[in-house]
């Protein structure tokens, strides 16, 4: 039961592929990732913890191997994003499971969580931004593309390239950790960004991200009134979500534990073994105890 499976089902006509190992009768964690990446960036984590637990990695409409309709057939935002993942949840029977959440992962995850909080167990965040704070000079561009696409698009466009992708792997990686990157991994990304189409369901969702900041406060009032257990594990170099951002979460979660580790944005792939130890001691006190 512990050996990853390789799974595609169909949700309203799309192809949706996912990962899952371990024992369902085990607790479930979902894991959302981000852009540009897959639910290939959990494939360590997911052989890590697939002992104690029920792992399931979905990649989103337009990422990694689920489908990839064009902008004409598909309305790419993160509200549809986060309908089709609400539909996996409900055709994989999955009742009550805790949240990895990761760059695009926390705004599908949050609005999942926000919707049914009593189902939501727990939450992860690895630059899974929540609040203002989190936001570097980096989404300078983005923003100014959402206000004005033409006048902006040739810049952001920049974001889709090699140099950037492998950047975003590399910058904030401590020089003794960077021989850790499989150049696999950046370079997957980067031939799923090269698809023919793809570019321009990246700036579709470049654009939309906007609609993510008024869903914030609403985000902040999930934490407040239901208080989820919460483990935040963030590259605290990571210049794309900043370490404010993981600071903030302490403000409606006082409780929740916040390490800032010394790694970039896909702080995964340089320091896994010590998040999967911090995840695993956090789900194991969310285990109820055993009856007697």
């Amino acid at each position: 039961m512990n050996a990853t499976r390789h799974r595609t089902t169909v949700i309203d006509g799309h192809s949706v592929f996912y990962r899952e190992a371990g024992s369902p009768a085990n607790p479930t964690l979902l894991l959302l990732h981000g852009f540009p990446s897959s639910s290939h960036m959990f494939r360590n984590l997911i052989s890590s913890l697939s002992d104690t637990f029920h792992l399931i990695a979905p990649d989103h409409i337009g990422f990694g191997q689920s489908s990839m309709p064009s902008v004409h057939e598909f309305d790419y935002s993160f509200d549809n994003l986060s309908a089709i993942t609400e539909k996996l949840i409900t055709k994989l029977g999955l009742d009550r499971f805790a949240l990895y959440i990761h760059d695009y992962g926390a705004p599908i995850g949050l609005r999942i969580a926000s919707n049914e909080p009593d189902r939501v167990t727990g939450i992860i965040s690895q630059s899974g931004n929540a609040y203002m704070e989190g936001f570097t000079p980096f989404w300078d561009i983005l923003f100014a593309h959402a206000k004005d696409r033409a006048a902006h698009e040739r810049e952001v466009r920049d974001y889709l390239t090699a140099d950037k992708t492998l950047w975003q792997y590399t910058h904030g990686v401590p020089a003794d950790r960077l021989d850790r990157i499989a150049p696999e991994c950046w370079q997957l990304d980067q031939a799923g960004l090269d698809r023919k189409g793809n570019d321009e369901i990246q700036l579709q969702l470049f654009w939309d991200y906007q609609s993510n900041l008024p869903q914030y406060p609403r985000f902040q009032e999930y934490f407040r009134a239901h208080q989820p257990p919460l483990l935040v594990a963030w590259g605290r170099n990571d210049e794309i979500f900043g370490a404010a951002g993981a600071k903030a979460f302490s403000r409606d979660l006082p409780d929740g534990e916040v390490h800032l580790i010394d790694a970039g944005h896909f702080a995964l792939e340089t320091h896994g073994d010590e998040i999967s130890g911090l995840i695993r001691e956090f789900l194991g006190r969310l285990q109820p105890e055993p009856s007697t």
